[in-house]
């Protein structure tokens, strides 16, 4: 996959875990499939803007907050 998902990825990672969430309770909480969430902290499918909205949500943050600057593009 390319590294604009596998950044995404990370940063979503790194967020879920600072707000205390197991990938099992983050599934839960967004309503989207935890093997889904897996492929998405990994990099290996691309989210729609959609799905970056929940996650954003639940993380309290703004979706922008979570995709890479562009000087990682």
């Amino acid at each position: 996959m390319n590294e604009l998902a596998k950044t995404l990825g990370r940063n979503i990672r790194e967020k879920r875990k600072k707000k205390g969430y197991s990938q099992d309770a983050f599934a839960l909480v967004t309503g989207i499939d935890r093997s889904y969430i897996g492929r998405v902290e990994r990099g290996e499918v691309n989210i729609t803007v959609e799905k970056l909205y929940e996650i954003a949500a639940v993380l309290q943050c703004e979706p922008a907050s979570l995709l890479p600057a562009q000087t990682t593009l």
